[in-house]
């Protein structure tokens, strides 16, 4: 796929005041500081589309982007972040759920994970939450070229085998590296190969 173009269009609290145009939603999603806006604007090719921090938490609101007038990059709250306050968190996690089960317009969910590190629970769960309640996801690793290759695919590879233990079938994973543009083309292939089944 090629990204002709890519807009901002609307920052909502909740599902239910997001785009009502019946276009295709890719949401992105890992737990704070996992790399996503950079991730974001790497796939765009866009500079700055996604706004990127050193802290974790900025992304608070559920963020679309309108890419080739066509289908919509969905922009999510990382979950995880300890500092920030309970009732946020709770205000958070029922926006999330709300989206996640709600909105019709989701096609696909990209689970971001941060390669370097071993499999996390709280990663595992919010997978385990999307699988048992349907909802098509696949998982991107992150910042691949942040560590040795061999750390990288011991992670990935204990990834695939804890996930094993209780699904049938693995969803599809990619490995990213924003700084290289690694993955790039297999993860927007990805969406245009669903777009094309859904005409």
């Amino acid at each position: 796929m090629i990204v002709k173009s890519a807009e901002f269009c609307i920052s909502s609290p909740d599902y239910k005041k997001c785009p009502k145009d019946g276009r295709p939603e890719y949401a992105f999603i890992g737990r704070s500081n996992v790399g996503k806006s950079s991730l974001i604007n790497m796939l765009t090719g866009v500079k700055g589309l996604a706004k990127t921090s050193g802290r974790p938490g900025k992304t608070q609101l559920i963020n679309h982007f309108l890419i080739n007038k066509e289908w919509y990059l969905v922009d999510l709250p990382g979950y995880g972040y300890a500092k920030t306050s309970k009732t946020s968190r709770e205000k958070w996690g029922r926006m999330m759920r709300d989206y996640f089960l709600h909105r019709e317009e989701l096609t696909n969910v990209f689970v971001l994970i941060d390669s370097r590190i071993p499999p996390q629970r709280i990663d595992l769960e919010f997978l385990e939450f999307l699988g048992s309640n349907g909802v098509p996801l696949a998982i991107v690793f992150t910042k691949t070229d942040k560590e040795k290759q061999r750390e990288v695919m011991a992670n990935v590879k204990a990834m695939k085998q804890t996930l094993k233990e209780q699904w049938e079938e693995l969803p599809p994973l990619f490995l990213t590296s924003s700084l290289t543009g690694y993955g790039r083309d297999a993860v927007l292939d990805c969406i245009e190969n669903i777009n094309q089944t859904l005409q």
